[in-house]
Formats: C-alpha cells, sequence, structure tokens
C-alpha cells in the first residue's frame, strides 16, 4: 500500500472522528434512516404518516426527559430522580382533578413539588457537594416514599387520567401530527436557545468543560447548579404529564422504565457523560433512534426485557465510542 493511500484513509478516518465529534447529529440521523427501512423490511409497508405520527408522539415524552439528562450531563452530573418525579406529577394530577382548582390546581401542584424536589438537589449537589448520581438517586426514593403516602392517604386513587391530559399526550391532528408538540416544541426552541445564545447556557458548558477554570474566573457554580436541577424537575414533571395522557394512565412509577432509556438517549445523542460537550438536537435524534429501535423489537417479537438490555449496551458502546473519539481530538 502506497503511502499516499494510507495518508488517505487516515484523513478519511480523522473526518470521520471530527465528524462524530462535532455534528454528531449527521449519522444519527443516518442510523435512524437505517432503522426505520429495517421496520419497514420487517414488516412491509408499517412505515405510513400514521405510523410515523406515532412514533414522535411516543418520542416526545422521552425527548423531554433525556433533555434534563443533557443539561445536568453538559455539568458532568446525572438527575436520576426525573422518572419518580414524573410518576409522581400524572398520579398526583389524577388525585387532583375534582379538588375545587380541578386541572389547573393539580398541575400547579406537581410543578411547585417538583421545583422542591430539584431545589433540593441542586442544594445537596452544587452547596454540599454530593455528587449527583447519590444526590438524584436518593431524592428519587424519597418522592417515590411521599408519593405512596400521598396514595394511602387519599380516599381513592384518583378520578383517571383528565381528558385535556389525554387529548394532548395521545391525541393527534390529521392522524399524524401529534398535539403534544404544542408542549414540546416551545420547550425545546427555549432549550436550545438558553444553551447556544444565553449566557447561562455558557455557564453549563464552562462548568462541565472546565470546573476549576470556571471557578477562579468568578461563576458561582452553585447557584448555577441549583437552577439546573430545578428546571431539571418541572420539565421531568411536564414530561410525565404527557407520558400519563399518552398511557392513559397514572400510577406512583408509571414512568420508571423510561429512566434508563432517557440517559441512553442523551448519550446517544452526542452529550458527554464527563460534562462539556453535547446538546438538545442529538438528544431528540437519540429519543427517536430509541422509539424506532424499540418498535422494531416489537415487530421482531422481542420480549420488553431486551429493550432494556440493548438501551443498557447501547450506553455502554456509544459512550465508549464518543470518549475514544474526544480523546483522539
Amino acid at each position: 500500500m502506497t503511502v499516499a493511500a494510507v495518508s488517505g484513509r487516515t484523513s478519511v478516518a480523522a473526518a470521520w472522528r471530527a465528524t462524530l465529534r462535532d455534528r454528531p447529529i449527521i449519522p444519527l440521523i443516518g442510523l435512524l434512516a437505517i432503522l426505520v427501512l429495517a421496520i419497514d423490511v420487517a414488516d412491509p409497508g408499517i412505515v405510513t404518516p400514521g405510523w410515523a405520527g406515532v412514533i414522535a408522539r411516543a418520542a416526545i415524552p422521552l425527548a423531554i426527559l433525556a433533555g434534563c439528562q443533557t443539561l445536568t450531563m453538559l455539568t458532568g452530573g446525572i438527575d436520576l430522580s426525573v422518572a419518580s418525579i414524573a410518576s409522581m406529577a400524572g398520579f398526583v394530577t389524577a388525585t387532583l382533578l375534582h379538588s375545587p382548582g380541578g386541572l389547573a390546581q393539580g398541575i400547579v401542584v406537581v410543578l411547585v413539588a417538583a421545583a422542591l424536589v430539584g431545589l433540593v438537589n441542586g442544594i445537596g449537589i452544587g452547596v454540599f457537594r454530593v455528587h449527583p448520581l447519590i444526590t438524584t438517586l436518593g431524592m428519587s426514593f424519597v418522592v417515590l416514599g411521599l408519593s405512596n403516602v400521598w396514595q394511602l392517604q387519599m380516599v381513592q386513587t384518583g378520578s383517571g387520567v383528565p381528558p385535556v391530559l389525554r387529548t394532548v399526550g395521545s391525541g393527534t391532528f390529521a392522524d399524524v401530527i401529534p398535539y403534544s408538540l404544542v408542549v414540546f416544541v416551545p420547550l425545546a426552541a427555549v432549550i436550545m436557545i438558553g444553551l447556544r445564545r444565553t449566557g447561562y447556557g455558557r455557564l453549563l458548558y464552562a462548568i462541565g468543560d472546565n470546573p476549576a477554570a470556571a471557578r477562579l474566573s468568578g461563576v458561582r457554580s452553585w447557584q448555577v447548579l441549583i437552577v439546573l436541577y430545578v428546571i431539571s424537575a418541572i420539565m421531568a414533571a411536564i414530561a410525565g404529564l404527557l407520558i400519563s395522557g399518552l398511557s392513559n394512565t397514572a400510577s406512583v412509577s408509571l414512568v420508571d422504565s423510561s429512566l434508563l432509556p432517557s440517559v441512553a438517549a442523551a448519550v446517544i445523542g452526542g452529550t458527554s457523560i464527563f460534562g462539556g460537550r453535547g446538546g438538545f438536537g442529538g438528544t431528540m435524534v437519540g429519543a427517536l433512534i430509541l422509539t424506532v429501535l424499540s418498535a422494531l423489537l416489537t415487530v421482531l417479537g422481542m420480549p420488553e426485557a431486551t429493550n432494556q438490555v440493548v438501551f443498557g449496551a447501547i450506553i455502554v458502546v456509544v459512550a465508549a465510542a464518543y470518549t475514544r473519539v474526544t480523546s483522539e481530538a
């Protein structure tokens, strides 16, 4: 093999590494297209505009939960309390449906409760320097326990999922466009603009990339982290309301199975588990990839447990790949 050929291959490999590192959304879209093609081969004719609407409707709540992980992982953290917060939001809202304030009161209550959980997470991580994994894991058990206490205190577990949430969570316009986009599009726009065009977004990247340098430059990291985990908790509550409407179910453990996929979607989307690198655009595509992959496994007759195995393997493999790519930068 000539020197020119070796040099050419090296240049191509370097270009691919640069693309994966700096623009992961490009190969992700290619992977998504391959998965869609695979599911159409496995079940010819299944890929229709209506099917695309179903996939988008299922991916939206997952993308919001994965957005929580993306924001926290940018600082080198993680939020394992999102599933418990989301479950609590859907369940408590259902139990308060016939309260004097009705649905509006229920939504306000769960958003305030979620913000308080996020505040405790932020104080534990930002002020007392407890590792995010430990803090958020502990708070997830606290939220689950309090949700169970709330359930025991109620004469009934709820009056069912409010019709408005069912419409927003599971309804579609013309059997294609999910109504949940009314919630998701503004939220996604705020996240993406906030990360790239605001000082707070730049602080998240700075803290994750080099915490010591950020501190020496005068950044009050603890304040940034407190706000971050409050935002993450509120986003989790919003996702929980959508999931409750999508599944027409309200329980204290409804969203537990979505915790691992939320982490996987963020990692697939190019967010570094070490902080300082990532974005919500890739996370949205990652959520779509996992949703299509789950649909493919269902078409192939695989059990639900297989999904968890696949998602766990994806986290390990993709995280290792991104780590190798960035270390060679």
